[in-house]
């Protein structure tokens, strides 16, 4: 195989992969600018949309298209529920108390999905046919193109809704100062909700985009959770575009490494990423000297 192509192949299938990451590193981004809360149940809301939208397509029996709407529908209630029943109830929440709310949440969420739907893997149908294409040598699959096609609507959307919505730019006044936003009128409570819902739809979105490709099971989320973790981290928790350059690079950099080295380091490299941002460049790479926040 010459290596052009197949650096090509490496290289959709690595952005292809990005693109999911950066769209769950979007969801802890949101939170933690508008809370101060990293949300380690972030990965689970992934999961949830897989498993829902099976659910509802092949139990149900009902269409894709609906059975993905319901699906991001219920997850985003899951998360606004979530938010209500453990975080709004503190008084006086510390950074280790809502580390270990969020991860318990996760580990309760990914044991309620084990009863209901089990441990079996499940897959969903592609938007559009098996038929591969061909593009600069490259083998690409049609959902390859929905992903970033619904990657790049949602980024969009989410830039329209931050910065010419009302609600979007109070939860940007609350990410700067929570303080002066409620003494200027802004209700902070309805703020962190908006961040709750937005971001678990954002990972219900993603996990159903993802499913026809690597199939969905209850324990899914946890791995997507830390590597979009890792596009957050990259991307200096910027809820912009720094956090979507942050995903396409950690997904670049492990088809590479998997494709040229070996498929066993594939999940490795994220961490090993991972921690030599932390001690090199702790901000992110793509921050500047005063993060922009939202």
């Amino acid at each position: 195989m010459d290596l052009l192509p197949q650096l090509t192949q490496y290289a959709f299938s690595g952005l292809s992969t990005g693109a999911i990451y950066a769209l769950i590193g979007l969801g802890f981004a949101i939170i933690y600018n508008s809370t101060g809360i990293i949300n380690f149940a972030q990965g689970e809301f992934v999961m949830l949309g897989g498993v829902l939208t099976h659910f509802f397509l092949m139990v149900l029996k009902f269409p894709l298209v609906v059975s993905m709407a319901v699906a991001i529908l219920v997850a985003t209630a899951i998360g606004v529920a979530f938010e209500r029943l453990t975080i709004r109830p503190l008084k006086r929440p510390t950074p280790l108390s809502m580390v270990i709310i969020t991860i318990g949440g996760s580990i309760f969420i990914r044991g309620v999905a084990m009863l209901i739907w089990g441990k079996d893997t499940h897959s969903l149908p592609p938007f559009s046919g098996n038929e591969p294409l061909v593009i600069a040598g490259a083998t690409v699959m049609p959902q390859h193109l929905w992903i970033f096609g619904l990657t790049l609507l949602v980024i969009a959307a989410n830039k329209y809704f931050f910065y010419y919505t009302i609600s979007g730019k109070a939860m940007r006044a609350c990410s700067y100062n929570r303080t002066a936003a409620s003494l200027v009128g802004i209700d902070v409570r309805r703020m962190v909700f908006l961040s709750f819902a937005i971001s678990s739809a954002m990972g219900a979105m993603a996990g159903i985009i993802i499913a026809p490709l690597t199939m969905t099971a209850y324990d899914v989320g946890v791995m997507l959770g830390l590597k979009g973790f890792c596009a957050a981290i990259i991307g200096g928790m910027s809820s912009g575009f720094g956090t979507v350059l942050g995903g396409l690079l950690l997904g670049l950099l492990e088809s590479l490494g998997a494709g040229l080295i070996s498929s066993g380091y594939k999940d490795a490299i994220a961490f090993i990423i991972l921690l030599l941002i932390l001690f090199i460049r702790p901000q992110g790479l793509f921050s500047k000297a005063q993060t922009e926040r939202v």
